[in-house]
């Protein structure tokens, strides 16, 4: 079981954003690579589906990071 600090949440950083620090916020959160993620949803962007919608969703739900 986690404690509270060291859980790691899933924020938007204030600093390094592009639009509106979804892709940073979920490479942070997972650990990923921050061009990855980028490179990922921008390469998806060519497939059917709700990508655009998700990224809105996520946008509007995710806090931003307090410091």
């Amino acid at each position: 079981m986690t404690t509270p600090a060291t859980r790691r949440t899933m924020t938007r950083p204030r600093n390094g954003r592009m639009i509106a620090g979804v892709c940073a916020g979920l490479a942070q959160r997972f650990g990923w690579s921050v061009f990855m993620v980028r490179l990922l949803f921008v390469l998806s962007i060519v497939l059917p589906g709700s990508q655009v919608i998700a990224y809105l969703v996520l946008w509007l739900f995710m806090p931003n990071r307090d410091h």
